[in-house]
């Protein structure tokens, strides 16, 4: 099993998950999150930890698109393991549905 983040997070990408991490297994795009499935331990210690609720366990029924997504970009973003703040219009875009058409697939700014 591992974590996975969802669509909420897109043009949100709140951090507080990333400073819970034992392991340090997020990675960051220009407006969403990954988590890589590989590194992750399972913990559960992030779900609580997002204030958007983007964060599931991949046991969760119709996640299999999500890990993928998790999966493919942890491999090419970089590393994230210090809280920023969110993005700017984060609260604006809390709860939209239906936001993956917005997921960029660039590179985070990085540490």
């Amino acid at each position: 099993m591992t974590y996975v983040v969802m669509d909420n997070c897109i043009k949100c990408k709140y951090t507080d998950c990333v400073e819970v991490c034992p392991v340090d297994c997020f990675y960051e795009g220009e407006n969403f999150l990954v988590i890589h499935p590989d590194e992750c331990i399972d913990c559960g210690v992030c779900e609580p930890e997002c204030p958007a609720e983007a964060i599931k366990p991949d046991t969760e029924p119709g996640l299999e698109g999500w890990l993928k997504i998790n999966a493919e970009y942890s491999e090419v973003w970089p590393n994230i393991t210090v809280k920023k703040e969110p993005m700017e219009e984060a609260k604006k875009w809390d709860g939209v549905s239906d936001k993956l058409q917005y997921l960029s697939k660039n590179p985070g700014e990085g540490d």
